[in-house]
């Protein structure tokens, strides 16, 4: 017995009613990681030197600071996405599958505030701060 009504499986909802928001919510975060991997290739090669100065300046502009929090964010929005996808389509067992969701979640963030607080770190110098 199908539990979709007909008008939900045309517009590629299933019972949960969100899996269009799931699947555009996924293409947009690759695009947006695309494009922001695309400006950090472009900003690093035209950089003269890859030294810690030279980086340590790059990032600390307000530009490249909040270009860089914006490409780890939608890398690691992308990432929940596609591993939450992987998890839900190939994990049949409902204790295991919350378990592992609730695993990704808290990888996810954590590495997501890692990645951050290092960027900050890098990007503005200890004494900067009062």
């Amino acid at each position: 017995m199908d539990s979709e009504t007909p008008l939900g499986r045309v517009r590629g909802l299933g019972t949960a009613r969100e899996g269009g928001h799931h699947w555009w919510t996924e293409r947009l975060t690759s695009l947006s990681t695309m494009f922001l991997s695309i400006w950090l290739l472009t900003s690093l090669l035209r950089l003269p030197d890859l030294g810690l100065a030279t980086f340590t300046d790059w990032l600390s502009s307000t530009v490249n600071m909040t270009g860089m929090l914006l490409f780890v964010f939608s890398t690691f929005w992308h990432t929940k996405l596609g591993l939450q996808v992987v998890i839900e389509d190939y994990v049949h067992e409902e204790g295991n599958k919350t378990l592992l969701l609730v695993l990704l979640n808290f990888a996810v963030v954590l590495g997501g505030v890692l990645a951050a607080v290092s960027i900050l770190r890098i990007a503005i110098p200890a004494g900067a701060v009062a």
